[in-house]
């Protein structure tokens, strides 16, 4: 009779360690929302844009500490140069890939016809920030609640190269917030959540650009052809 306890146990044992093993993987589609314009019919003018620069300018990531990457201005560059080309409203051209540009061209035997852009459009995050609130329910006995809040403002101006004139400004600004609650003892518990920085960053970026395309159509803003 022992035997056969001790026979049982390790095959509990056994069964344990091996459900314990096994890793589960899922995976699923993540719809992203594209500019207004996106895929919309267009046959006006289209002015050629170059991104200058975009930085930021906020007092994230400015601590003594951190390094001298603008890791949130490359990011908002990457951002802004996709939106810009999916208003199909502009011919955005790109100088931060010259080098493999002419490279290729190179290898390729041909000649390049490099454009110039008429306008640079520079700016770049004036806020960010990030908080954590949250609240107890009779001193955390019936439940807490936490928030994971991020919040973005982003500055663009359009800029004359001849001139040097500003012709249009335009401001977008997001905050994106993660929550979670338990009560009484049950109820999900979420760590510190780094994607909701990008998420806020694109949904401030697309504001502005969404902005310069309605501005475009209702005439607010002129470009010189």
């Amino acid at each position: 009779m022992e035997s056969i306890k001790i026979k049982s146990f390790s095959l509990f044992l056994v069964m344990a360690a091996l459900i314990s093993g096994c890793a589960t993987e899922s995976h699923q589609k993540v719809t992203i929302v594209p500019v207004e314009t996106n895929k919309t019919v267009y046959n006006g003018p289209k002015s050629t844009l170059v991104l200058g620069e975009f930085n930021n300018r906020s007092n994230y990531m400015q601590g003594l500490f951190s390094s001298n990457i603008d890791k949130l201005g490359n990011q908002g560059k990457t951002i802004l140069n996709t939106h810009l080309q999916q208003t199909n409203r502009f011919k955005v051209v790109d100088r931060e890939n010259l080098a493999n540009l002419q490279k290729e061209a190179a290898l390729l035997g041909i000649k390049q016809e490099i454009k110039g852009a008429r306008y640079v459009i520079s700016g770049g995050v004036t806020e960010f920030g990030r908080k954590v609130v949250g609240d107890k329910q009779l001193f955390g006995i019936l439940g807490s609640g936490k928030s994971q809040i991020a919040y973005a403002k982003v500055s663009l101006n359009i800029i004359d190269v001849l001139t040097s004139e500003i012709i249009y400004s335009t401001q977008g600004a997001g905050e994106f917030q993660l929550s979670e609650r338990q009560v009484i003892g049950f109820g999900s518990k979420a760590g510190y959540d780094a994607t909701l920085n990008g998420k806020v960053l694109d949904f401030a970026i697309k504001e502005s650009v969404n902005n310069m395309t309605r501005d475009l159509e209702n005439g607010t803003l002129n470009f010189a052809l």
